[in-house]
C-alpha cells in the first residue's frame, strides 16, 4: 500500500525532525557529529535556508528552519539525509538505509511558537538525562547563540518575530 503524500504547506518556518531507522544510533563519534553539521552548512548555502536552533542528539536531529517554500526545504532535506547516510555507510562499512522513515516536518503557524520551539530543541539534552546544564552539550545552537562560541551556522531569529 503506497504511503500518503506529504502535505506540503508553504509556511516559512518548520520544526523538523529525523530518526535513525529504529531509533538505532547515527552518531558514534565526534567526527560524525561535526560531518553532519558540514553538510548542513553546505546545504543551508545551497538552498538558501535559515536556520534558527538545532540539536544532534545520538539517534536523532531536530532544526528549526525558514524556507521559501516546502519544496526547497524537502531538497534541503534530501541532500542532508542522503549525504550524511553515504558518509556513514561508507565510515561503518554498511549498507541501507539510516534514517527512519521520512523526516517529521511540523510547520509553525505562530510567532511565540517560534521561541517555544528553539528552546524546546535546544534543551532537548536536558529531558534525555545527557547533560544538566545544557552549556556542556557540544551538538546543540545553544552555546552558538548565547556563547557566540562557534558562529557556525545559526541565523539571528530577531528579523523574523
Amino acid at each position: 500500500m503506497p504511503r500518503i503524500p506529504r502535505m506540503m504547506l508553504d509556511y516559512p518556518y518548520y520544526h523538523i525532525i529525523t530518526r535513525g531507522v529504529q531509533k538505532q544510533t547515527v552518531f558514534k563519534s565526534g567526527k560524525d557529529f561535526t560531518v553532519y553539521l558540514e553538510i548542513v552548512k553546505k546545504a543551508k548555502k545551497k538552498y538558501k535556508i535559515q536556520i534558527y536552533a538545532y540539536c544532534l542528539m545520538s539517534n536523532h536531529i531536530h532544526l528549526l528552519i525558514e524556507t521559501d517554500t516546502a519544496k526547497t526545504m524537502s531538497k534541503f532535506m534530501q541532500q542532508l539525509n542522503r549525504k550524511y547516510s553515504v558518509y556513514y555507510n561508507n565510515k561503518y562499512k554498511l549498507t541501507g538505509h539510516l534514517w527512519q522513515d521520512r523526516y517529521i516536518s511540523k510547520p509553525i503557524l505562530k510567532e511565540q511558537y517560534l521561541l517555544d520551539c528553539a528552546y524546546y530543541i535546544e534543551t532537548n539534552p536536558i529531558r534525555a538525562g545527557l547533560t544538566a546544564n545544557i552549556i556542556d552539550y557540544e551538538w546543540c545552537s545553544y552555546r552558538e547563540r548565547y556563547l557566540s562560541e562557534k558562529e557556525y551556522l545559526l541565523d539571528d531569529m530577531k528579523g523574523t518575530l
